[in-house]
């Protein structure tokens, strides 16, 4: 049912749309345009109608805002058009997101605290995040930087600990640029594939895929055919102790927030042992990797999206 103060809009008078609502407004604001729509005068007869749409989404509730909003305008205690907005749910519909910060699995809702990536990580990080003069040298920088672009392909397998402290094992294979794929050992029933685009999140037990493309994942990192560390923008600083060099790389995503991501590489080898991605709302995945083979090139089948999964 659409709601109607009258069926057709008074003499010389117009409609101006706002946010679903349609509003008179006297002629000469329609010849003279203002950013600011205008106080509709006490004795205005207002015309309020909802859209198919927001008739289908508000429901009863929308209904009795816009009752309350003719009703503030009749007595003249309206302020603006700009006051006359459809609730909260017309304006932000509910939507699932995926997750691309928690790597390889999505963010999490842990009952418990998260812990610190200091926590996740052991001693050696949180020596490194206590003492900020331990910077590596730039010929250090430059020997992991090297190793680094030298691997293009990986094998093997990792221990990832989730921000509730949930433990999961499992197999990874990555394939510079841009592709992975883990996975997860039962009895979890998820993989996580990146085809060098995208990022498939898939949960068999649920019968789900979430997409979400590569550039906004902090995987494209590590993936990334060449880095430089010494001069990348993301990279905040580079620390060594007589384990790890560790490496901090922090990103500003739009609409999502901030992500960090801890890399450590073995001191002695420069052998990538281990990452840990805080997302934006602090939470923290590590993942270790263990019995590594590198320039190993993986089948080429095992990065493959399924995009039809998304349509059944």
């Amino acid at each position: 049912m659409i709601l109607c103060t009258s069926d057709q809009p008074a003499p010389g008078r117009g409609r101006n749309q706002f946010q679903g609502y349609a509003l008179p407004v006297p002629n000469a604001a329609r010849q003279r345009p203002s950013m600011m729509p205008s106080r509709p005068p006490a004795s205005s007869r207002v015309r309020r109608c909802l859209s198919p749409l927001a008739r289908s989404l508000a429901g009863a509730g929308c209904l009795a805002a816009t009752l309350a909003a003719t009703l503030a305008v009749l007595s003249g205690t309206a302020a603006s058009a700009q006051t006359l907005q459809p609730p909260g749910d017309l304006m932000k519909p509910q939507q699932r997101h995926s997750a691309p910060n928690a790597a390889p699995l999505p963010p999490q809702k842990p009952g418990a605290p998260s812990f610190t990536v200091a926590q996740a990580a052991g001693p050696q990080v949180q020596a490194a995040a206590a003492n900020p003069d331990g910077r590596a040298p730039r010929a250090t920088v430059d020997r992991v930087t090297n190793y680094y672009n030298s691997v293009q392909s990986l094998t093997g397998n990792f221990t990832q600990i989730d921000p509730d402290g949930t433990r999961r094992t499992g197999d990874v294979y990555m394939q510079k640029p841009g592709r992975v794929r883990f996975e997860y050992d039962a009895p979890s029933p998820v993989e996580l594939i990146a085809n060098g685009q995208s990022v498939a999140v898939r949960d068999r037990k649920l019968n789900t895929q979430d997409i979400t493309p590569l550039s906004q994942t902090p995987l494209r990192f590590l993936l990334a055919e060449r880095i430089d560390l010494a001069t990348d923008q993301h990279v905040a600083g580079v620390f060594q102790d007589d384990k790890f060099i560790s490496v901090i790389i922090q990103e500003q995503v739009p609409m999502m927030g901030t992500y960090r991501l801890l890399i450590l590489f073995d001191a002695k080898t420069s052998a990538l042992k281990q990452w840990i991605i805080t997302d934006p709302q602090g939470y923290d995945t590590q993942v270790t990797l263990s019995n590594v083979q590198v320039n190993k090139k993986p089948d080429p089948k095992l990065f493959v999206i399924n995009f039809e999964r998304m349509l059944q």
